[in-house]
């Protein structure tokens, strides 16, 4: 155990930090950049705005989702407004999944986005390789142990 974690005695809440109306914003924008920001959420987002797609053609395009994981992105994704779902009275039932014109709206900020990181990369990779090598700490010489 450290011992600078022994004086703990509350725990931070996030209900706390989010009481104010600027910070419940704050919370709220955070929490929806979150939620939208994530591989799954944007692998499903890139599909559905290509138009509608069921469950199973989700589950191939956007490789490497399990199906709990596709069921969970997709209610949120659904919840957030950003996606309809649509259940058809068939034998067995068809569900197809759409981007909402809100969502389409996100796919061309998210299409600029990748632009902007495309037009950046290799000013991006200079600026890493420079910091770490002025970052790069000295070899640490250890003394020779007597023997």
């Amino acid at each position: 155990m450290s011992q600078g974690n022994t004086d703990v005695t509350t725990e931070v809440s996030p209900v706390r930090q989010c009481e104010t109306p600027a910070a419940q914003a704050a919370c709220s924008v955070l929490e929806v950049l979150g939620r939208v920001s994530g591989k799954w959420s944007i692998g499903i987002l890139l599909v559905t705005t290509q138009g509608p797609a069921r469950f199973t053609e989700l589950e191939r395009q956007v490789k490497g989702i399990s199906r709990r994981m596709l069921t969970l992105t997709l209610r949120n994704l659904e919840r957030d407004g950003l996606l309809t779902r649509t259940v058809y009275p068939t034998v067995p039932p068809k569900v197809e999944y759409t981007a909402t014109p809100m969502a389409r709206e996100l796919y061309d900020s998210l299409l600029a986005l990748t632009g902007w990181a495309e037009r950046h990369l290799h000013e991006i990779d200079r600026a890493r390789a420079d910091y770490d090598g002025a970052a790069a700490p000295e070899a640490v010489r250890t003394p020779a142990l007597a023997g």
